[in-house]
């Protein structure tokens, strides 16, 4: 499709790495790393493509349920790739981190706090990255800060709209979020963004995360970009 519309706000499921690492007799571990590799290469996409914001779903308040020594094997991954993030930052990128951090060991935490801190006036890209991150979650910490806020006096009940409630989430400093693209043949949210996706377009696709390419990203685009998207009117 010649002059495809580009959404601004992608919002990327990473799944399938446990599963890709089976296919080829490997550790789930080692398919986590081919996932992270796929997604510091889907930023770079992302930027030449002309998307202005890329968020990760890249560890769930569930997945604290799988075997330790997969959880254990994630976390140190995440050590590695924070020096990759920290690159990001360096590159006028600035990098949100959607999720309770405070579940973290205490050097992943101020690593993670550090880029945000570092990386907030950054203009040229918005990477969010949910961690330890749950839509559910996300709505119920917006409704006990709006609470909290009531009971100090600054807000009453009747002050509360959608306007100020998205104010309360993670991603209050990020545009809507056009689209979400989901590998893995899975065909459903997984509790990711549930607020902000309520006029998404999807694209669920059956390549595994760490096969995901920039032609896939290509694709989900131009199906996206030939949606009629009314947004409940005629």
């Amino acid at each position: 499709m010649e002059n495809p519309i580009i959404p601004k706000h992608i919002g990327f499921i990473m799944d399938g790495n446990g599963r890709w690492a089976k296919k080829r007799g490997m550790p789930r571990n080692f398919g986590h790393s081919q996932g992270a590799s796929v997604f510091k290469k889907t930023i770079n996409w992302c930027r030449e493509l002309g998307v202005e914001c890329a968020t990760f779903y890249a560890f769930s308040t569930e997945n604290w349920k799988r075997p330790e020594d997969e959880v254990r094997g994630i976390m140190n991954l995440l050590r590695q790739y924070i020096k990759d993030i920290r690159e990001f930052a360096d590159e006028d990128i600035c990098i949100i981190i959607l999720g309770d951090i405070s579940a973290f060991d205490e050097d992943i935490r101020v690593e993670l706090e550090d880029i945000m801190q570092t990386s907030k006036d950054n203009k040229g890209f918005i990477v969010g990255i949910a961690l330890n991150y749950g839509g559910r979650a996300e709505l119920t910490r917006a409704a006990k800060m709006l609470c909290e806020e009531c009971l100090r006096g600054k807000i009453s009940p009747n002050d509360v709209t959608e306007e100020l409630v998205e104010k309360y989430l993670y991603t209050n400093k990020m545009p809507p979020l056009d689209l979400v693209i989901r590998p893995s043949g899975e065909q459903r949210l997984s509790n990711f963004l549930i607020w902000q996706a309520a006029y998404s377009e999807f694209v669920f696709m059956d390549t595994l995360w760490p096969d995901f390419t920039k032609k896939d990203l290509e694709r989900a685009i131009a199906e996206f970009s030939g949606r009629n998207r009314r947004f409940g009117g005629v």
